[in-house]
């Protein structure tokens, strides 16, 4: 347990030394932030103002209507499109870096746009993926539940690494979940460090902050000050965005690295090549 967590810490560092030559990237989960956001919003107060919550969408039976999965299934393609844009433009910076330049934020959105039709066409399927989970769960109950769980993490682990693919291939959106679930077939590491450890660490570091945060809204509130309960709650939230922000960019970097060490380029630049082994060491 002790050796994992030390591998995974060295993966956040490698990371987060790439991330410190090109703070940048950090405006990119920033703006994928503000934009789903706003998709979130323009959905969900139609859907409030229709009556969502009081039953809209049900069908006789009780279940959800056909027409409301159609509509989850448009929410779902608009929000998958914008992460995965900028997901694309921060892995399209990354990749720069790793190869020894200097992106921009201008380069980054220039790549990302250069394949936005993969992009959309990688959002419809992650979209129809979503809303069969969805339907799962909503006929099958806690067997459902059950059931989309295992099969939203195998789709997860499957299209770890799509979004590289589709940055640095001519490929089309049916073609990289391929050669994403390919590529961690051939690669596959006993714990997928990408994804458990970062999660893992960062983790940890949301469980301190809240903790802390907890304690100073207590103290604040016991001053009485309403001004000082103020700031105590936004400086958690502050706190909570700033390290979500830098877990999106370390989770794109160490995808961007990945995908290269995957297909034989070897080491890059800020990356132990050792590390990187350790984390998919080639299954036996």
């Amino acid at each position: 347990m002790f050796e994992r967590f030390k591998r995974s810490w060295g993966l956040v560092k490698a990371s987060a030394g790439v991330l410190a030559k090109d703070k940048e990237l950090l405006v990119f989960p920033f703006l994928s932030s503000i934009a789903t956001l706003i998709v979130a919003i323009a959905f969900i107060l139609p859907a409030l103002g229709l009556g969502a919550l009081d039953g809209f969408g049900k069908d006789g039976s009780g279940h959800v209507s056909p027409l409301w999965y159609l509509l989850g299934f448009v929410f779902y393609f608009v929000q998958y499109g914008v992460i995965f844009f900028f997901n694309s433009a921060l892995v399209g910076a990354a990749m720069i870096r790793l190869d020894g330049g200097d992106p921009t934020v201008r380069d980054g959105l220039r790549i990302a746009s250069s394949k936005i039709v993969p992009i959309l066409g990688y959002a419809a399927i992650a979209a129809t993926v979503g809303v069969i989970l969805r339907a799962v769960q909503e006929r099958a109950g806690v067997i459902g539940r059950i059931v989309s769980g295992f099969i939203g993490l195998a789709w997860t682990v499957a299209s770890f690494l799509v979004v590289p693919v589709l940055v640095s291939r001519d490929v089309g959106p049916i073609e990289a979940v391929k050669e994403s679930a390919l590529l961690l077939k051939k690669t596959w590491g006993e714990n997928l460090i990408g994804q458990g450890g970062v999660g893992l660490v960062f983790g940890l570091l949301f469980f301190l902050l809240i903790a802390v945060g907890v304690f100073a809204i207590i103290g604040a509130a016991l001053t009485g000050s309403a001004v000082v309960i103020g700031i105590a709650v936004a400086a958690l939230v502050i706190a909570l965005m700033v390290v979500g922000l830098v877990q999106a960019a370390l989770s794109g970097i160490y995808s961007a690295a990945l995908y290269r060490y995957a297909k034989g380029e070897g080491a890059s630049e800020g990356f132990d090549a050792q590390t990187l082994e350790h984390a998919f060491a080639v299954k036996k």
